[in-house]
């Protein structure tokens, strides 16, 4: 089979974790008879240094025409004052490709990595939306005034909480809606709608938690959560935590999808401009993208499944790159994948 992939490589480290990814994919290929076609387009802030716009147009015709989409990372202080900032660029595609859901897992790679004295083996996953909320309400400044407008339609939670369930209903069937309902309007809408939805699952457990307490049970006992569900801000503050109790961010992948099976797929890391171009980048995390593009874009659970069975064992192996306490490098962390694929 043939597939065709849309490369933004992005800013910072961006350009290293993408190549080894792209080198993961072309074994696959290799082993099980497909062909993956690349297509190198701009965004961040390269595409504002080589196009003043962080997500030019040709960048958008690419990625509308491609199977899917696989992106590195974007910003850096570079472009902190620039008029246009890359993480525009971001957002903008996300919203291009109507991506409403991001789903982000997180689970214990390396025991001994996790920050926790008591992480009961946690596995779980966020599924945050993506295209509404405070990010993309109406914003605004007057003088010694500023102002971002969280606002939610019906749709646009409906939409998000089906994801929801019906990835917990190959789980362990709990569904965990965090929001702040005591205090916002848009929260409290986001219960009832998900409340409501949640009598077409009856085999699902719905709870609902203020973000607050789910920030502190997190780190209390993050093994209670398998689905969580929320908003697009909380989902971005509590995802980034979730990470940090893996051990490293730099393990953990993402998909946004959308109603087609195009979708994004990136690590949930930055551009890391600090270490760029040192060749010390972990990759696994947009590796791990990759399996994510396989299985939910290009219905290839074998594929899929052969990346991470490869993560795994180089991981059980002890082969880490520096985030993890080794010295392995961004191309010998390539390297030891692609060898233990099968």
């Amino acid at each position: 089979m043939t597939f065709n992939i849309t490369v933004l490589a992005g800013d910072g480290i961006g350009p290293e974790i993408v190549e080894q990814a792209i080198r993961v994919l072309n074994k696959i290929g290799h082993l099980y008879g497909h062909t993956f076609n690349y297509t190198h387009e701009l965004i961040g802030g390269i595409a504002i240094d080589k196009t003043g716009d962080p997500l030019p147009q040709a960048t958008i015709d690419a990625c509308l025409k491609a199977d899917s989409v696989l992106l590195g990372a974007v910003g850096g202080p570079k472009w902190d004052n620039a008029p246009a900032r890359p993480e525009q660029g971001l957002l903008r595609i996300r919203e291009t490709m109507q991506l409403f859901t991001n789903i982000r897992p997180a689970k214990i790679f390396i025991s001994e990595m996790c920050p926790l004295k008591v992480h009961n083996n946690f596995d779980m996953v966020i599924v945050r939306e993506l295209t509404g909320g405070i990010y993309f309400g109406e914003r605004g400044r007057d003088g010694d005034k500023a102002w971002d407008t969280e606002a939610y339609s019906v749709h646009e939670i409906e939409r998000v909480a089906k994801v929801a369930f019906e990835i917990a209903g190959k789980r362990s069937k709990k569904v965990m809606c965090v929001d702040k309902a005591n205090v916002l309007a848009s929260s409290r809408l986001w219960r009832e709608v998900v409340g409501k939805m949640s009598e077409c699952y009856p085999d699902i457990i719905l709870e609902f938690m203020y973000v607050d307490n789910a920030a502190m049970q997190l780190i209390k006992d993050p093994g209670q959560f398998d689905v969580i569900l929320t908003s697009n801000m909380f989902g971005d503050i509590l995802s980034d935590e979730a990470a940090q109790i893996t051990g490293s961010i730099g393990l953990l992948a993402s998909s946004s999808l959308g109603n087609t099976k195009c979708g994004l797929y990136e690590p949930i890391h930055g551009s890391a401009p600090d270490i760029a171009g040192q060749g010390i980048a972990n990759p696994i995390a947009t590796i791990l993208s990759c399996a994510m593009m396989l299985r939910d874009s290009f219905d290839l659970p074998k594929e899929a499944e052969a990346i991470e069975n490869a993560v795994d064992k180089v991981l059980r192996d002890g082969v880490k790159t520096r985030d993890l306490g080794g010295c392995v490098t961004t191309s010998e962390m390539g390297d030891n994948i692609i060898a233990a694929i099968k």
